[in-house]
């Protein structure tokens, strides 16, 4: 995601300053604070998270709330304190009621129970969009927040033990092509609906949020379609090109059952999404099948 938008404002004549993890820990606040009091951007895109599927969501609850809460803290606080004018936080689909009301509109937003498997992703998501408004409401700052729906793309995490439903597909499906597996099973049972958006159409988004909006409420980031898991799976397979069958293990967990974002809000503002999504799976396959660590 931060990839993406840095490309994207780069593109557009912006002049973009990025760091990595080894550059500078967004969790210490007084590191953050100092670099953004040197670099004194115009605004801040907090991309930066700790993210990942069911499994990583499931396993490391604690490290998924802590280490999000302490980017959040530390980037937004410190944006603030550096006199930075403009601070677009993104959030995740996730912070939505389980069984919200489909699509989901903004003001669904703390209506019902979270999903479980992800709540304290969810939750630390949560605080962020409230300090933003809280900062907006005190402080007259300028800083507004966007919720993309499941992103996908070029230099995505395809690690079998953290990433995210796509890319884990991807992989799957490449390493089952590769040994000739005649059947690869899949976690739930492929019945939960998802959108995806593609990362280059999020950061067209992320430009348009910079340049128009300056608004309380949230806005949300999406595609306007889903479709069941079991027929992403059949597309992310002719993509690959495995042939084999796709079964499934509904004694594994699916999720929320349906998560469609309503993007209304979004379109209002002159954006819409252009990447089909055969043709962004395929694209995401060749850019990693391209990268040196690529099995």
């Amino acid at each position: 995601m931060g990839s993406a938008v840095a490309r994207r404002l780069s593109a557009q004549g912006y002049d973009v300053l990025t760091r990595t993890r080894a550059e500078l820990d967004l969790r210490d606040a007084g590191a953050t604070e100092a670099y953004l009091r040197s670099a004194r951007p115009d605004a801040v895109v907090l991309a930066a998270a700790k993210v990942g599927g069911i499994m990583a969501n499931s396993t490391y609850p604690v490290q998924f709330l802590e280490d999000n809460l302490s980017i959040q803290l530390s980037v937004i606080a410190g944006a603030h304190r550096a006199g930075v004018r403009r601070l677009l936080f993104l959030g995740s689909s996730c912070i939505y009621p389980k069984h919200a009301a489909q699509p989901i509109t903004e003001d669904a937003l703390l209506s019902g129970p979270l999903e479980p498997t992800n709540e304290a992703y969810a939750i630390a998501k949560i605080a962020g969009l409230v300090q933003i408004r809280s900062y907006r409401r005190q402080y007259g700052a300028s800083f507004i927040s966007a919720m993309p729906t499941n992103l996908y793309g070029p230099g995505d995490n395809f690690d079998l033990e953290t990433s995210h439903v796509l890319p884990a597909l991807i992989r799957r499906f490449h390493e089952a092509k590769e040994q000739g597996l005649p059947e690869l099973t899949l976690w739930g049972t492929g019945t939960p609906l998802r959108e995806f958006l593609h990362v280059d159409d999020l950061a067209a988004a992320c430009e348009v949020l910079l340049r128009r909006y300056d608004g309380d409420d949230t806005v949300n980031v999406g595609c306007g379609s889903d479709l069941t898991i079991a027929d992403l799976a059949a597309c992310v397979a002719a993509a690959v090109g495995y042939e084999g069958r796709i079964a499934f293990d509904p004694s594994r967990p699916d999720g929320t059952p349906r998560k469609l974002l309503d993007i209304s809000k979004m379109r209002s503002l002159g954006w819409t999404p252009t990447i089909p999504l055969a043709e962004g799976i395929a694209r995401t396959y060749q850019a990693w099948r391209a990268e040196p660590a690529a099995v």
